[in-house]
């Protein structure tokens, strides 16, 4: 395996870091399905179905079918979402890196990159809320290269910035589907401090969650895990 090094974005880094995100991203689309399945309401409406169907058409063919046909429905119906929602990403910052990032002050962009290709990224801006607060967005690695470390290596890059611009405090968020990602933010200093259900519909027809970390800078754990 080739060594890696961190370094600031550059403008041909732009469709492998667009791409690194949305491929990412599009790895969740199983986890939330399978989220959605163990929704009491969900469960609910599939087994009326189900029995409502058997006992319509004495036969087992007839529910088999249809509940597969929901489910496959339902699973082309989140992932369109899903999509929409990386789209939507695609369209925002990730639109004009440089600029979103490299040219605002107090932002930066940082790709984790192994024999010239791009394989890992993150990103930091100044809080929209607070200034004094850094947050940390964009974190994503190539799966073939996780389980070494870059991920945290480029979350130690991100507090080490927020140490020399004199923020006060790192923050970020991550869904609940996000389990590797939040045990690897804990392991570099990060702690929970709100858990809320997502203000969509979508949101809080499936109960699905997310939550804010956050880290105090000059408290991290900076050295190797």
């Amino acid at each position: 395996m080739s060594d890696y090094k961190i370094r600031g974005y550059k403008d041909s880094d732009y469709e492998a870091v667009r791409e690194l995100f949305s491929a990412g991203m599009n790895e969740y689309v199983p986890p939330v399905c399978v989220h959605v399945l163990k929704q009491p309401w969900v469960l609910f409406v599939l087994t009326c179905m189900f029995i409502c169907l058997l006992v319509s058409s004495k036969s087992l063919i007839l529910p088999v079918l249809a509940v597969t046909l929901a489910l496959a429905l339902g699973r082309q119906l989140l992932g369109y979402c899903w999509s929409m929602y990386i789209d939507h990403c695609l369209k925002e910052d990730l639109r004009d890196i440089s600029k979103t990032y490299m040219q605002s002050k107090g932002s930066c962009f940082w790709v984790a990159e192994a024999d010239e290709i791009v394989i890992g990224t993150v990103a930091a801006k100044p809080s929209e809320e607070k200034q004094e607060e850094l947050v940390l967005k964009r974190m994503s690695v190539r799966k073939d290269f996780r389980g070494l470390g870059i991920g945290k290596a480029l979350s130690r890059e991100v507090l080490s910035f927020a140490r020399q611009n004199q923020y006060r405090s790192v923050i970020l968020n991550t869904l609940m589907v996000q389990h590797e990602a939040q045990k690897m933010y804990e392991s570099v200093g990060f702690k929970k401090y709100i858990e809320f259900v997502l203000p969509t519909v979508y949101g809080k027809l499936i109960n699905f969650t997310a939550e804010w970390k956050e880290v105090d800078w000059h408290t991290s754990r900076m050295e190797g895990s």
